[in-house]
């Protein structure tokens, strides 16, 4: 290997050591919470500085905390800024005056989004027969 290809590689392995401080933030978490007489999905996260801004799916939500920060979103919110059966909400940290920004990720309640049926009737029923006589 020539001593360019190792200065390239040395350089690419400082760059990811010293990544900027957006994208180092931690990955962002979901959960279900109780909110007065509604359900919410709390999300979670980190940021490098408390100035930057955070989106779900795009849209600019307001958060509490410094660098932890928290947001607590009315289901409803999130049904409407989501896919039907979404798995996952992306979420994004922003640094406007650093021209920054990282998305991650975060996982849904399994369910969350998927439709409300109403069942009207459910059947079950057990056999005895194992394949012999009656």
């Amino acid at each position: 290997m020539s001593f360019s290809a190792k200065a390239f590689g040395l350089g690419i392995v400082l760059a990811v050591a010293f990544a900027s401080p957006v994208s180092a933030a931690t990955a962002p978490k979901a959960r279900l919470v109780s909110c007065g007489a509604e359900s919410c999905l709390l999300v979670t996260g980190s940021r490098a500085d408390a100035a930057s801004a955070v989106t779900v799916n795009g849209h600019a939500v307001s958060v509490q905390g410094a660098r932890k920060w928290r947001a607590s979103l009315p289901l409803g919110l999130i049904r409407q800024w989501s896919e039907p059966y979404a798995r996952t909400i992306t979420v994004s940290v922003v640094n406007e005056q650093a021209r920054e920004s990282a998305s991650a990720e975060a996982d849904l309640p399994i369910g969350l989004l998927g439709h409300d049926e109403d069942l009207a009737m459910l059947i079950v029923s057990a056999s005895n027969n194992h394949g012999g006589d009656k």
